[in-house]
């Protein structure tokens, strides 16, 4: 029988009670009496304490365990240490005259305030210097596109202010796991214990670099007797896509072929899924306002969170579904697509947006 934590309403009702029935003939229940003011004090009390013990109670089970309990209890007992933030990092390139010496530990600054330091020395040679710089602090925020612009905090002789991005961006950063996400690898863990290099085993051990939210396992035999394991992830959390970048990729692979984690035999091939658009177009909405297109747009992105992984198939009658359940549609007319839509092994479906006719 689960906890039931009274309401405080309740528990003023019991203590004037218990005082009547302690105290015969005393009324408890008077706005203004002594005994009414003290029943409401111990209600408050014991308020308070039932409060603790709803709880506490909670504590005990991860499937409703928080914030410290969680990690410290449940997390450290099945060995699943909470994933800490992580610190974007690239490279970036300077200009300026040659010779000029930028040295290890500079500072440079976004636009909106956000620090980076290089990590190396660096020399500019034929007008250009590329070097490697971290973000001062940890955090997906740290993350940078290609071609943004930094400022050095503090000028350096010969060195323009302004540096780029290089190409690759500055990627890895990735906020502190919170505790949705640590809790569903712990239940993980206990529903699907390790086998020692299975397709569960692979999918955690993705799941435990920062900012990995889904994965999947393919076992390719190339040719008889020959078997390799290709890992593909995605990562939910990215504002822009959730296909992982090469940088991304390579994390991942290189955690993977730690030395405490995948099989020493195994041959593992991690790879990021081909994005492929979901390509809807919907004719005669009614009534075709915007808050109804925002709502089936809504519901075709969940439809594609839940259902969409590689290899998988979107089926038409559940995006015909999705549609007919947004709030406030009452027709339409699903032009396209006009079949099941399938993907090969390596492909996703991604969101596209819509093509109102």
């Amino acid at each position: 029988m689960p906890f039931e934590r009274p309401t405080l309403a309740q528990l003023v009702d019991r203590t004037q009670a218990d005082i009547e029935a302690r105290l015969p003939g005393a009324d408890s229940r008077l706005r203004r009496s002594v005994l009414g003011v003290l029943a409401r004090v111990f209600a408050g009390v014991a308020h308070l304490l039932y409060g603790f013990l709803d709880w506490a109670w909670k504590q005990m089970f991860v499937t409703l365990a928080e914030g410290a309990i969680l990690r410290s209890l449940h997390a450290s007992k099945w060995g699943i240490p909470a994933l800490a933030a992580t610190y974007a990092g690239g490279n970036v390139t300077f200009t300026g005259v040659n010779g000029s010496v930028i040295p290890s530990g500079t500072l440079l600054q976004r636009s909106d305030a956000r620090q980076y330091r290089t990590t190396s020395e660096a020399t500019i040679a034929a007008g250009a210097a590329t070097v490697a710089v971290e973000a001062v602090v940890a955090g997906k925020d740290g993350n940078a596109a290609a071609g943004s612009t930094l400022t050095l905090v503090s000028p350096v002789a010969g060195v323009q202010a302004a540096a780029t991005v290089a190409v690759a961006g500055l990627v890895g950063g990735e906020d502190e796991e919170t505790d949705d996400a640590l809790r569903a690898r712990i239940l993980e863990r206990i529903q699907d214990p390790p086998h020692g290099g299975s397709k569960a085993d692979y999918r955690r051990w993705a799941k435990q670099v920062a900012g990995v939210t889904r994965a999947w396992i393919e076992i390719v035999e190339d040719v008889p007797g020959h078997k390799r394991v290709i890992v593909r992830f995605v990562m939910d959390g990215k504002a822009d896509t959730i296909i992982p970048t090469t940088e991304e990729v390579a994390i991942v692979q290189a955690w993977i072929d730690g030395e405490d984690v995948r099989p020493v035999t195994a041959e593992v091939t991690v790879a990021a899924p081909v994005a492929v658009p979901l390509a809807i177009t919907i004719q005669g909405l009614n009534p075709a306002t915007q808050a109804v297109k925002d709502a089936i747009e809504a519901e075709i992105r969940d439809l594609i969170s839940r259902e969409a992984e590689p290899g998988a198939t979107i089926l038409l009658s559940h995006i015909r579904e999705a549609i007919s359940i947004a709030a406030g549609e009452a027709d339409h007319v699903l032009v396209a697509p006009v079949a099941d839509v399938t993907h090969a092994a390596h492909e996703i479906a991604v969101f596209d947006p819509i093509t109102w006719a």
